[in-house]
Formats: structure tokens, sequence, C-alpha cells
């Protein structure tokens, strides 16, 4: 799969705009980024669906905590159907600092999004559902027909990705090194030595991507979706890159605050080499093609670079390079 991430942080008709853009490229997959502050991303994947004819679409990631997962389970349902069957459910356990902001807490993550992949996969079937887990459902169920829908985990942390493995089509693994990658492939593997369902899971980095033909442009625009990262990272992963755990959390405290231009100053020249696939064309393509000897497929994420028309063509350009 080679997919791409669009943001509705611009009115959802320039959204449909860039996925027709980018199907014509050669991306076969779009998918829809899920915050509150946004515009809504399953009015953008309805407007995608009947701008394109033949890209997998979905959100990418979706959490069971700010929807009800029976909701998101018809949600995603629903975009199935007015794609002609082409949806695709980018699932993980969400941002904990921006479920914070929503009052929410992030309790019991794994549990979570595993009951809501195997909950969803049962309305689909069209069985009716009792649940009582991490959350409630009663005699749920959907009074249309769904086809199969695949579910593609969003996973860092080493549970979440041997779960992945074990359980799902594919994972996304959000990571944008090749460091990580090929740590997260062996924990990946762990989960497909005791995989309860058919076939192996689709390996995919969901990686932060920002091109332009000014090197120096595109890692300046890489310093907003940088900053989430750093400060979602664990520890381990902070280790693993030599950066300062101090200070990247200080960048979440930023973020959490709502002072997002000092959380972006803060973030550190270490911290866009390990979190994002940055620079001019040749850069992107070196660095997509290392990311591609651990990996199945490459979904290129946030912020794609300082102007997006121009870095779904370039983007085009540096996956047919790197061979990915």
């Amino acid at each position: 799969m080679r997919g791409i991430e669009l943001t509705p942080e611009i009115p959802v008709s320039e959204v449909a705009d860039l996925a027709s853009q980018a199907e014509a490229a050669g991306f076969d997959a779009v998918f829809a980024s899920c915050h509150y502050n946004n515009r809504d991303p399953f009015v953008a994947l309805d407007r995608i669906a009947a701008s394109t004819e033949d890209v997998q679409l979905g959100p990418g990631v979706a959490n069971p905590y700010d929807t009800h997962p029976v909701k998101l389970a018809s949600q995603v349902a629903t975009v199935d159907e007015v794609s002609d069957g082409r949806a695709i459910l980018g699932l993980g356990a969400g941002d904990a600092s921006t479920l914070r902001n929503l009052g929410v807490e992030r309790d019991r993550p794994l549990r979570r999004v595993l009951e809501t992949m195997k909950v969803s996969q049962d309305l689909w079937a069209g069985e009716r559902v009792d649940h009582d887990g991490t959350f409630v459902a009663r005699d749920a169920g959907l009074n249309y027909e769904v086809g199969e829908v695949p579910v593609y985990v969003g996973a860092q942390g080493p549970h979440m990705l041997r779960m992945a493995g074990k359980h799902a089509d594919g994972v996304l693994v959000n990571a944008s090194h090749e460091r990580d990658l090929a740590w997260a492939a062996d924990r990946i593997a762990e989960g497909e030595a005791d995989r309860v369902v058919s076939g192996e899971p689709d390996v995919a980095a969901f990686a932060s991507v920002s091109i332009a033909e000014d090197a120096a442009a595109a890692l300046e625009a890489a310093r907003p979706p940088v900053a989430f990262i750093a400060a979602g990272a664990a520890p381990p992963v902070l280790e693993r890159h030599g950066i300062d755990a101090e200070r990247a959390s200080d960048i979440g405290e930023a973020i959490e605050a709502g002072e997002f231009s000092a959380a972006f100053e803060k973030v550190s020249e270490r911290m866009l080499t390990a979190f994002c696939i940055a620079g001019d064309p040749e850069d992107v393509a070196e660095q997509l093609a290392a990311v591609g000897e651990h990996v199945d497929s490459v979904v290129a994420a946030s912020p794609l670079g300082p102007n997006r028309e121009k870095a779904v063509s370039l983007l085009a350009d540096a996956f047919d390079a790197a061979g990915v």
C-alpha cells in the first residue's frame, strides 16, 4: 500500500481535491486524520469517496474514546457504503494529551482498541452484540448490510504492536525512522507467532513526511507534527534517539496548555531527524528507501510539506525513486 494522510485543517472540499490528485499520482489509500479541533473526518471521507474511484479510504486514525465504539463502527460502515466497498479503518488509542482536553482519560488503551476492533467486526458481519468490557453495548446492531472492512491498528508501543500482529489486518506503525521501524517489526512478528486470524498483517510505516524543493522549508514545516510526536513518545523511544526527555515533556506541557508556538520552537534538530522524513525530493527518496527495508507499506502522514499540492506530486516521484 502506498498511502497518504490528509488533514481536514483545510476545508473538506480542498481535502477532496487533494485526494483526487493523490489518486491520479498513484497513491492507493487515503486516510483522513481525526482531531476534534479540525473539521469532521467523516464528512471529509464522504467528499473523498465522491471525488475518487479506486483508492481505499478511512479515518487515520480514529480512537474509541471520543466516539462510542459502536457508533464508530457504524460511521466506518457508512463510509464503506458510500465508497462502494473501499473503506479501511485506521484505529488507535488516540493522543492522551488531546483527549485530556476533552476530559477523557485514556484508560486501558490496548483492551479498548482490541475490543473495538472485535465488536466492529461482529457488527459488520450482521451480528447483534452484547459487550461489557472497557465499554458497554447491549443488544447493539446495525440495520443495514456491511461488507468486510480491513482494520489497521495504529501502534507504537510493544504491547499494541504485538496485539496488532496477532489480531489486525494491518498495522500503522507510528514511526518515521528505520531504527524504530526495525524494532517495531520484531514486536509485530512476536504477535504474529500467536496469530488468531487468517493471513499476514500488512505492516505500514505511518510516517510524518515533509517534502519541498527547498529542504530547509520542508524541515520548518515539520515542526508542528514532530512536536506532537515528541511529546507523546515513550521514554525508550526518546532514549533510542538520544533525545532529552525533559525537553519532550516541556513540549507536551506547552501543547496541553494550548501554547503551540512555544511547543514548536522547542523542537530540536534531533527530534526532526528521529520523528519525520523531511527534506528535498532526493533526501526524502533516500529516507523512504531506508524505511521500506522494514515494512510492507508506507503512508505519508502530516504535514506533507509547506505546499500540500506540490507535496503530493513530489511525494509520488519520491516514492517511485525509492521503490516503495
